[in-house]
């Protein structure tokens, strides 16, 4: 065996530790997601959510969704060797949203608002161009 072939058996079984690993943090995201929304309806309060409990919760799905997309374009890349941008893309805007949905508006300084919305922007512009310009599917 040269050294190339070597490397390329390492990279993948690399890749499918990293892949397993990421699915198992992602089922016990889900799991604590579930634990989480259980809690809050049936014990804290039975089936009233208070708003910084939907909040969290919201935040906490996005999160996990966060993971499961990542999970898939690690797998996309293993298997076709492509990384699909538009997915990259979309992953940055989830987390983004995430962030400003957990945002408290009060604490914040206008100048990281502005920062804020100018990468929301960016990454929207991105996408959009990704889109308008036939390059969505594969880049």
């Amino acid at each position: 065996m040269d050294a190339n072939t070597i490397l390329k058996k390492y990279e993948t079984a690399v890749y499918f530790v990293l892949i397993t690993l990421f699915a198992i943090i992602v089922a016990f995201s889900i799991g604590e997601l579930i634990f989480i929304l259980y809690t809050s309806l049936f014990v804290n309060s039975p089936l009233l959510l208070e708003n910084n409990e939907l909040l969290s919760l919201f935040g906490y799905f996005l999160l996990v969704l966060i993971g499961v997309e990542l999970l898939a374009t690690v797998a996309a890349y293993v298997n076709e060797k492509v990384i699909r941008v538009e997915v990259v893309i979309l992953i940055a805007i989830i987390a983004i949203v995430r962030n400003v949905i957990l945002l408290d508006p009060t604490a914040m300084e206008p100048l990281n608002m502005f920062g804020i919305a100018a990468i929301i922007f960016a990454l929207c512009s991105g996408y959009f161009f990704l889109k308008k310009g036939g390059l969505g599917q594969r880049a």
